[in-house]
């Protein structure tokens, strides 16, 4: 066997009327025999584990389960146990049984290529019937409203005008509920007045700047350090950052009194006094 360089080169063939040698032999995954190419198949040399990795399954017509036979035991025994244990016949009709469209005297078999959700009624029907006319849709479902806050309150206001039946929990809660929501609600309509306080004060600030910087050419100018500016707001604005922070001690701090109505800015409360009543009539106020 083999040559004189590979004396281990080639084996014999299992078989006993064959016994070749084959450089290139072909070992059964059953057996683990060795084997020539020609009988390399089960059937060419009739191998006697031919089935041990056969999956046979055979289907129960009580539960149309499938049942799988092992190699090495009797099928009478394998199917016993099946019987015993696994066995549903109530699983018989859910397998066999075939979905057919909803529509009355549609015989039509409904699979995954012909099947239509209708979208209102959420009901699988055929492709004939797929539109809401072709099968008497009734229409979207009326879908249940989420927690309604309005809802309630206006429950509440409605059990409140009828006489008192409920028992006095169910009294007390309500209050406690109205009280609640009276709280939030009237949080909610204060915090929405400041705001609007703010803005509408952020806004006639604004416009008297931009209406003094174009009134006139007026010019405003700081009492400390003569800096002219257009505006008194800008010209308040200078003072509080620059002699203020700044910590100067060469003049005294002074303060601006301004004009309700056309924003100019006084050093003297007398002068202030004197220019609302010869400009504005003597009315302060804006």
């Amino acid at each position: 066997m083999g040559t004189p360089e590979f004396p281990d080169l080639g084996k014999h063939c299992a078989v006993s009327d064959c016994k070749l040698i084959d450089f290139l032999p072909f070992t059964c995954d059953r057996c683990d025999q060795v084997y020539c190419l020609e009988h390399r198949s089960y059937i060419k040399h009739q191998c006697t584990k031919a089935d041990k990795r056969d999956v046979t399954v055979v289907i129960c017509p009580l539960c149309a389960k499938g049942v799988r036979l092992v190699p090495d035991q009797d099928p009478n025994i394998t199917w016993e146990n099946h019987v015993n244990t696994e066995c549903d016949p109530s699983n018989y009709e859910k397998v066999t049984k075939k979905k057919k469209c909803p529509v009355p005297g549609c015989r039509e078999i409904l699979v995954f290529s012909n099947t239509i959700k209708c979208r209102d009624c959420t009901v699988d029907h055929c492709l004939k019937h797929r539109y809401g006319p072709d099968h008497k849709c009734p229409g979207p479902k009326n879908l249940q409203t989420s927690f309604s806050f309005m809802n309630i309150l206006n429950g509440s206001k409605k059990e409140g005008s009828k006489p008192k039946s409920s028992s006095s929990a169910s009294s007390k809660w309500t209050t406690s509920f109205l009280n609640t929501a009276s709280n939030i609600r009237a949080s909610a309509e204060a915090g929405v007045s400041k705001l609007s306080g703010e803005i509408n004060q952020a806004w006639q600030t604004a416009r008297g700047a931009v209406g003094q910087s174009h009134n006139g050419g007026q010019v405003e100018q700081c009492p400390q350090c003569g800096v002219k500016f257009s505006s008194v707001t800008t010209l308040v604005d200078h003072v509080q950052n620059f002699h203020e922070r700044s910590g100067n001690r060469s003049g005294a701090k002074v303060t601006i009194d301004v004009c309700p109505k056309c924003s100019r800015g006084f050093r003297d409360p007398v002068s202030l006094v004197e220019h609302v009543e010869r400009d504005h009539g003597g009315s302060s106020r804006a």
